[in-house]
């Protein structure tokens, strides 16, 4: 998580739009119309700021690096998106480039790297939590294997180049 914080620190983006951000924009904060491919709403609006648009964007993209087996957020990554009606990673990112009007960021890489590590570091709450009995997660370590993992998907982003797709978690024992 240190060394995330510096390289993070390191690489923000120099020109950054400014917009209200969801905080934890993804599938499952979404309630769809039964029928139509609609969204009627969008749940859990506490994580709520003002900050860069693309960080929602990379944050409704999570799921798509992490496993179905995924205990906390269900993940896309051993899934067939072609078949849900998902499109990738890569094409929400360039679908809401397009729809912007915006060139896509060149650092695409930052985004998804701070929203893993977001995640991991509410695991380390939970974790710490869970060291005095007051988390809802199972064992205290289910909780640190998940924020373990979830920083090294972040630095996996952080140190490489281009979209991948993750398969492998930590055994929940």
């Amino acid at each position: 998580m240190e060394r995330l914080i510096e390289w993070l620190l390191l690489h923000l983006p120099r020109q950054q739009k400014t917009t209200v951000v969801h905080g934890a924009f993804r599938l499952d904060n979404l309630l769809f119309h039964p029928k139509k491919t609609e969204v009627l709403a969008i749940l859990n609006w506490e994580l709520s700021t003002l900050g860069d648009p693309l960080a929602d964007v990379a944050s409704s993209c999570l799921a798509h690096y992490l496993p179905s087996s995924f205990p906390m957020l269900r993940g896309l990554s051993d899934c067939d998106l072609t078949q849900l009606g998902i499109p990738t990673a890569e094409e929400c990112f360039r679908m809401y480039c397009l729809h912007m009007g915006i060139p896509p960021a060149k650092n695409w890489n930052f985004y998804m790297a701070f929203s893993f590590f977001r995640e991991a570091a509410i695991l380390q709450g939970v974790y710490k939590r869970s060291l005095t009995g007051q988390a809802s997660l199972a064992t205290t370590e289910q909780s640190g294997k998940l924020t373990e993992f979830m920083s090294n998907l972040a630095w996996d982003f952080a140190i490489k180049e281009g979209f991948r797709v993750f398969k492998e978690m930590p055994q929940n024992r």
